[in-house]
């Protein structure tokens, strides 16, 4: 691999941008993580920025965000994934106070995306929809944490991730609709309860999926890593990690390197 011709600008950039369950993706503590295995993907190409605020929705990304992003002459965002939901999805009241309503939440997406310092960027944009949720699991976790009342349910967190698809369709964004993914893994049958609600039974699926009910495990975000890699081979083949130059040359041709005398 060569290094780009006449290249001397900084690393471009691979800009996360999401709640608990991007900030979460960079521990390898139990074992997979995605955000790691993107900068593997992507070594001497492009640096991953991890910019994911545990327990943040979309009212507060818009405030931070313009706090964190680079200016041109800091660096250049090549690609930007945005992953919200999961916070604004909340049910209206719960203790934590994290509720976004539905179309605050399309405004606020489309005001991120439409933000003066995005668009300055001109980055190639990824939209993640919020995955699913499950109840069961849920319950217990909230239990443990001394958290009465319910604060999710399946079918209100889809009316999000339904909202999710269609801003990122009405801006002509590269959707990655992991709700669907999540959903169709674990059997999901249109016109039957969720997996994930109890109005069903405990889908093991999500389970394998979901730690708590709402966090990833290894094993999503793997799912989540291998999706994100079918998006860009899919809508920007030429950047698929494989096709990429390396910025800086290989230790075979850099300056500095011994050369043996002839014999």
């Amino acid at each position: 691999m060569s290094v780009a011709e006449g290249y001397e600008a900084p690393y471009e950039q691979f800009l996360l941008f999401g709640d608990s369950l991007l900030q979460h993706s960079c521990s390898q503590q139990k074992g997979f993580a995605f955000a790691p295995a993107l900068q593997d993907a992507f070594i001497r190409r492009l640096d991953v920025i991890n910019r994911g605020f545990s327990g943040y929705n979309t009212s507060q990304a818009l405030e931070v965000l313009p706090n964190f992003m680079p200016s041109l002459e800091q660096a250049h965002l090549r690609f930007m994934m945005v992953f919200f939901g999961a916070n604004d999805a909340c049910l209206p009241g719960s203790a934590s106070g994290q509720h976004v309503p539905l179309d605050t939440y399309k405004q606020n997406l489309r005001a991120i995306f439409q933000h003066p310092c995005v668009t300055t960027q001109k980055p190639r944009l990824i939209l993640v929809t919020p995955p699913p949720v499950d109840e069961y699991s849920l319950e217990v976790s909230d239990a443990a944490k001394g958290i009465l009342g319910v604060r999710r349910t399946a079918e209100h967190t889809k009316l999000y991730a339904e909202a999710c698809k269609e801003i990122g369709q009405d801006l002509g964004l590269a959707v990655l609709d992991l709700w669907s993914i999540f959903m169709d893994a674990a059997g999901y049958e249109r016109g039957k309860p969720l997996p994930g609600s109890k109005k069903t039974v405990k889908s093991p699926i999500l389970g394998q999926l979901l730690s708590d009910g709402l966090h990833f495990t290894p094993q999503a975000y793997k799912v989540l890593f291998e999706s994100t890699l079918e998006v860009i081979k899919r809508e920007w083949p030429e950047q698929d990690p494989n096709e990429l130059q390396f910025v800086h040359p290989t230790w075979q041709v850099a300056h500095g390197r011994y050369e043996v005398p002839d014999a």
